[in-house]
């Protein structure tokens, strides 16, 4: 027997993901010892922000449609519980004390892109999981990371 949960969970965690983000952009900026990473950082933040927004209105649509999971529910649930546990924002307080052991713009620099890529593995499994009608917003935030993962690697790579 299929095993089902609701789409809009995901969502919270990614409007979770997004606003925990922003916190770190703006914490870090503040932070920041040279213009160019500074606005970097706050153009991250405010990305951030229009995320959140996004999943937000996303959370909202999908109310309580559910999702047949593609394993029994204890399986899917202790994967995506694994990505979230995983992620560099909620792994037990990890990020706070790593944002204030960064003593430099390189150590942040190299927090945000583990930040970015584990977002982007989570928006990854997302799209998979809305419904066809709601892909098209996950891919558009998923490009976008994309691009916020580049920008800071060149950010090492001036």
């Amino acid at each position: 027997m299929a095993t089902f949960f609701h789409a809009n969970e995901i969502a919270k965690i990614a409007v979770e993901i997004e606003r925990k983000g922003r916190a770190f952009y703006l914490r870090v900026a503040e932070m920041a010892t040279t213009e160019r990473c500074r606005e970097l950082f706050l153009f991250l933040a405010e990305e951030e922000g229009k995320h959140e927004a996004i999943f937000f209105s996303l959370m909202e649509r999908l109310g309580k449609i559910e999702l047949p999971a593609w394993s029994s529910q204890e399986e899917y649930g202790s994967y995506l519980q694994a990505l979230i546990e995983s992620h560099a924002l909620f792994n037990s307080g990890l990020a706070e004390k790593n944002m204030g052991d960064a003593g430099d713009e390189e150590s942040a620099i190299r927090m945000a892109m583990s930040f970015e890529k584990d977002t982007l593995l989570f928006f990854i499994e997302m799209e998979s999981l809305v419904p066809d009608s709601e892909k098209s917003a996950v891919r558009q935030c998923i490009e976008e990371e994309r691009l916020h993962l580049r920008r800071l690697r060149e950010m090492l790579n001036p």
